[in-house]
This record gives C-alpha cells, structure tokens and sequence, in this order.
C-alpha cells in the first residue's frame, strides 16, 4: 500500500467545525501507520504551538535512540581491532537506525485560509463575510514565517466575520509554501458549481503560476453529498488538462 498522510484536517481549535484534539489526531495517525499530519484550522493557527511540541514530545525518544546508536558506532569504528560481536554490531547499527527514523513523526503546519472575494479590506457586502476556503500548507521555515504573516494580517486588516487573506497577500506571500484547492467551498470548486468550467480553468492556472509548478494541487474530497458528484469528474477533467497534480483530503 502506498504510504497515506491527511493534509487537510481541523482540531478543536477549527470552532463550530472540528471536534478532534491534537493529540487524538496524532496518536490515530500513527495508529494507522502514517508518519506525518497536517493541521488546518479554518482561518487561524492557534494549534500549532501544541501540535508541534507535543509531537516534539514523541519523537524523543526515537531522536535519542538514533543518538544513541550513532555514538555507539562512532565508539566502535574508533577501536583499532574489533571482536566478531562489535563487527557484527557495526554492520546492524545502521539498519537500526534507519529503523528508529521511521518512527520520527512530521508536523505538517498550514491552514484553511478564507481568501476574501473582492479583497481583505472591503467590508461591505454580505458576499464580503465569506470568502473562498484556500488549504495552505508551510514548505520549510521560509513558508511558515510566510504562513503567520498571511494569518496574522487576514485577522488584522482583513477581518469581516472571518479573519480574510487576498490574493494580494497570496502574491506577496506565497513563497515556501504549497496550495491546495480546497473542499467545495474553494474558488476553483465555486466556479464549477457556478457552471463556468473555463473560469474554473483559469483560476487553477493562476494559483499554479503563482506558487510554481509542484505547489499547487487540484484537491479532490468525496463526502457523498450531491454537489461532490458535479464537481469531482470536473476536477479531474481539469487536472488532466492543466496537468496540475492532485491530491486526495
């Protein structure tokens, strides 16, 4: 079976939507033999402090092990002979220590941006409180002092209803990090929905150039409800045609 990882999953802290706490939401993972999560909590990163200590927390006692080990090995190869035991002993340490590197869980950091529909700072219109849900997930620490800039501003200058990033943001942000398109309530989704199959096209290519080849992927979600049967082949059909990767949540 081909390894499996969520990228997109809310905690208690996605309120009225998510129910699940960080540590339930690792201990499962692992359970089900995935080395790695991510949290992505509509509009907020208020769990990120938690998740990434308290996996932190486990991947203790694999980092010391793997210690261990390797200064086991360093004490050995430093003998000028060795008895058939410390050879044999040599030749397993890294064997063992690739084993203890796959208990090493990974903390993935992003969020469910609302990214506003005609701009954070207009604060107007009903269409104005909701925004289009947008997955964003940190690349490397370049992306996550990204990530907070975006969330921070979404809760400072773009909150109406909910904290609101824009595409203005998006641009000048969008360094180290990786976009999803979201559940139904995604832009490219919405276009769909909307019966405007081209708008949709045009939209995923936008987010496609704007974070680079490999940094943006066609989300696809199945929950059985009727809209998922319209949007899924559209989906697919424009993944194909873009060739823009997809990614199941």
């Amino acid at each position: 079976m081909e390894p499996f990882i969520h990228l997109h999953v809310h905690t208690q802290y996605s309120l009225l939507d998510g129910q699940a706490s960080i540590d339930a939401l690792i201990d499962k993972a692992q359970k089900d033999g995935m080395n790695a999560i991510a949290v992505t909590d509509h509009g907020n990163m208020f769990g990120i402090k938690e998740f990434f200590n308290k996996v932190s927390k486990k991947n203790g006692k694999p980092l010391g092990a793997i210690k261990d080990l390797e200064k086991e090995l360093k004490t050995l190869k430093a003998k000028e002979e060795l008895t058939a035991d410390e050879q044999a002993r040599i030749e397993a340490i890294p064997g063992l220590i690739e084993a203890e590197k796959k208990k090493i869980f990974k903390p993935i950091i992003g969020c469910e941006c609302y990214c506003a529909r005609n701009g954070r700072h207009n604060k107007s219109t009903k269409e104005d409180r909701s925004g289009y849900h947008l997955i964003i997930l940190a690349k490397n620490l370049k992306g996550y002092k990204n990530l907070i800039k975006m969330v921070s501003a979404a809760f400072v200058e773009g909150f109406y209803s909910k904290p609101r990033v824009d595409k203005q943001l998006l641009e000048q942000y969008h360094e180290g990090l990786i976009c999803l398109s979201a559940c139904l309530a995604g832009e490219v989704p919405q276009a769909i929905l909307a019966g405007d199959y081209e708008r949709a096209k045009a939209t995923a290519l936008w987010y496609r150039d704007l974070f680079g080849e490999g940094n943006y992927y066609i989300e696809l979600q199945d929950h059985g409800l009727e809209e998922d049967n319209i949007v899924l082949p559209q989906l697919i059909k424009l993944a194909r045609e873009t060739g823009i990767p997809m990614a199941a949540t």
